[in-house]
């Protein structure tokens, strides 16, 4: 599986999230973010009812985070919705609605093909909020100008 991570979901705010999943919002502690500006993403094109989180290491619950790598967890359960909503969340974090997967053997074979390419994530590229440049800022960890991409793979 994988989760999109540099396309915003326009139609469902975070506060709208929350009042589906009938969570209540506490916004008057000093250290909790403002969640009217907290973004939701598309996660990509399955379960997209579903929810992932990616977010930094500062939030950990044993029975439901995972760690990715280094400085980067995902944790699929409603309570770090809820520790985000009361201000005890991650410092950082990515909201996800829906994931992209594969069949058995699938990736595989479109990596062989070269449909991919990827980068080792960081919290920098991961959490970024500029949406608009992160699949160029990803292209340039890997040296590689998109100008120079085309849409189909030479084999020889």
């Amino acid at each position: 599986m994988g989760l999109v991570i540099n396309q915003r979901a326009e139609d469902i705010t975070f506060p709208d999230l929350l009042d589906r999943l009938d969570i209540e919002e506490v916004t008057a502690t000093p250290s909790a973010q403002d969640i009217t500006q907290f973004p939701v993403h598309l996660g990509g094109p399955v379960e997209t009812g579903r929810g992932f989180v990616l977010h930094s290491k500062d939030y950990f619950v044993s029975d439901s985070t995972l760690s990715i790598k280094n400085e980067i967890c995902l944790t699929a359960t409603v309570d770090i919705l809820k520790a985000i909503a009361h201000g005890s969340g991650p410092d950082q974090a990515i909201l996800t609605l829906g994931y992209a997967g594969w069949s058995p053997g699938q990736l595989e074979k479109e990596i062989q093909s070269n449909g991919w390419l990827n980068c080792p994530a960081d919290e920098e590229l991961v959490f970024s909020g500029d949406l608009e440049t992160k699949y160029e800022q990803a292209l340039n960890r890997l040296g590689i100008d998109p100008s120079f991409l085309v849409m189909e793979a030479g084999h020889g």
